[in-house]
């Protein structure tokens, strides 16, 4: 078994407990259900740098990247810098994160929330709203395009913009239908953890115009996202590079501005 195979069976444990403890009128009970999402990908379409900062305490391919900031800083610190949202790892067991810090970020800024997190249940979507994300993400890899369709036309009427992660031509074709607004290709193999760019590169071609184009993981120059502007990507996640400093806000506008200049 992989890690994305553990990842899954632990999630689906998860979600199964957190039903039997809040049930979805509870979580529809919320006043975030009323508030209007702001949509990443407008700001992505719009935005001459296109960068989406996360929020990440750990992973499973470099255990601790930051352990010492409070998630209200970081999100107000990447606001500063101009980010054009903010990407919240809400998994606990691999990546240290829990949807406080959602709520934490959503108090904290007005700008987009992604809730990254692995969806296996259409409970983890009206979560997400509950707690304040405007997008959520799908990974084409742990989803039949059944789900895929389910999952994200629930966000849509929910007003949720909806993020598809693909990492091979195989999952892009399965995963192309009009209820996702941006497509997003990880450059990280979520089985091996290595990174490489061209895996973006070469999938570029193969995504319909209508969407945005985000490219994750491994970026780690602005000479990276120069390279993939080329190839008509709109947004840049980054995480590690930002969070592995003192002051991911401050990391964060450098590497803005050196984009723009």
């Amino acid at each position: 078994m992989n890690i994305l195979d553990k990842i899954v069976a632990d999630k689906r444990k998860e979600v199964d407990l957190k039903k039997s403890l809040i049930t979805v009128p509870q979580l529809e009970a919320s006043v975030m259900m009323e508030r209007t999402s702001v949509s990443l990908a407008e700001m992505l379409s719009k935005s001459n740098s296109g960068i989406i900062a996360e929020h990440k305490r750990r992973s499973p391919s470099k255990s601790v990247i930051n352990h010492n900031l409070s998630v209200q800083d970081v999100a107000q610190g990447y606001t500063d810098a101009g980010v054009c949202g903010i990407s919240i790892l809400t998994d606990g067991k691999y990546f240290g994160g829990s949807l406080d810090d959602l709520v934490l970020a959503r108090a904290s800024t007005n700008i987009p929330l992604l809730r990254k997190e692995f969806i296996i249940d259409e409970y983890q979507i009206i979560e997400a709203k509950a707690y304040g994300a405007d997008v959520i993400l799908l990974i084409a890899a742990i989803l039949s395009r059944e789900e895929i369709k389910t999952f994200s036309e629930l966000a849509k009427g929910l007003g949720l913009d909806v993020l598809l992660e693909v990492h091979n031509e195989e999952e892009l074709e399965k995963s192309l239908m009009p209820s996702l607004d941006m497509l997003g290709v990880n450059n990280r193999n979520l089985k091996s953890f290595e990174v490489d760019l061209d895996i973006s590169k070469t999938l570029s071609k193969k995504i319909p115009e209508d969407f945005v184009k985000v490219s994750e993981s491994g970026i780690s120059s602005v000479e990276a996202i120069r390279e993939l502007k080329e190839f008509d990507y709109q947004g840049f996640l980054i995480g590690e590079n930002f969070m592995k400093t003192d002051n991911p806000g401050k990391s964060a506008e450098e590497f803005i501005t050196k984009i723009i200049s």
